[in-house]
């Protein structure tokens, strides 16, 4: 009989602890509210209104804590305020519960004013590009160890780069004049820096596959003294596609945050702002 397949929750989130208390939590805020349609019209203005809004504000600024530990780390580590890993779920899961207090807060309608439109928009950016964040961080890892053999840091592949062009240049002088050709056509122009390349975000070996396909037709025509060291030229360019791969990738998580982090200061900023607006005016 065939095995029955079952749902576990272990292969999906990081901590199910944590995961559940969101659940629980996003459940409890969600009867809150509808108990609350049942006696009392909820927007901004009204009490309920209010305390939601201060419910997500404080969730928005313990959120906004993860980026300031970072700085305060020894701080944090004397007075034993809690592992990064929790900081880093609390982060996950705190910015995504905001996201539904400030719906709960305008009473899950359209916001008005140019102000409010900001903060509208920006939320729901942050939060979303929170959780393709964590898909990056959990995604990209994954495929650049099971995919590749080469391993490397970020700041360290133009230098690592440079190291094997220098050893393929060396190489290529013994080789016959095919063979340097074949090197000034097909090799050369992609030895001198780290290239960014979007076939790895779909297929990392298959993309590395089929350019090194390019060795294998003249490699059957060299004479046997050249092939040693064609093969040898062959597995430096197939370093130098996964220090691409590598290349491509992480600087993806890069990108990513410079579209969270700039939009999370901005969003705080707007909603010290929206706070500021309530009590003065």
């Amino acid at each position: 009989m065939p095995r029955k397949r079952t749902f576990n929750i272990n292969k999906w989130v990081q901590s199910p602890k944590w995961f559940w208390t969101f659940v629980i939590a996003s459940g409890i805020c969600l009867l809150v509210f509808i108990a609350n349609l049942f006696f009392a019209d909820i927007h901004p203005g009204t009490i309920w209104g209010l305390g939601y809004g201060i419910a997500a504000t404080v969730l928005m600024l313990g959120v906004a804590l993860f980026g300031v530990r970072r700085r305060i780390v020894r701080f944090t580590k004397k007075f034993g305020a809690g592992r990064a890993q929790n900081w880093v779920q609390f982060h996950v899961y705190a910015g995504t519960l905001f996201l539904l207090l400030m719906f709960m807060h305008t009473g899950f309608q359209l916001p008005t004013g140019t102000l409010m439109w900001w903060v509208f928009i920006l939320s729901i950016w942050v939060c979303f590009s929170g959780l393709f964040g964590v898909f990056l961080q959990k995604w990209i890892p994954k495929i650049l160890t099971s995919g590749l053999s080469v391993e490397a840091i970020y700041e360290r592949i133009p230098e690592l780069t440079n190291e094997i062009r220098e050893k393929t240049e060396d190489l290529i002088k013994l080789c016959t004049d095919p063979v340097k050709d074949f090197y000034r056509k097909n090799m050369a122009p992609a030895l001198q820096s780290p290239q960014v390349r979007l076939i790895y975000c779909i297929d990392i070996t298959g993309g590395i596959q089929t350019q090194v396909k390019e060795f294998d037709y003249l490699r059957k025509l060299l004479p046997s003294e050249d092939k040693e060291r064609f093969t040898q030229l062959e597995s430096y360019y197939k370093t130098k596609l996964e220090l691409d791969a590598h290349y491509t990738l992480q600087k993806a998580l890069r990108w990513w945050l410079y579209l969270h982090v700039p939009t999370s200061i901005i969003l705080v900023v707007l909603v010290g702002l929206h706070i500021y607006s309530i009590l003065y005016y």
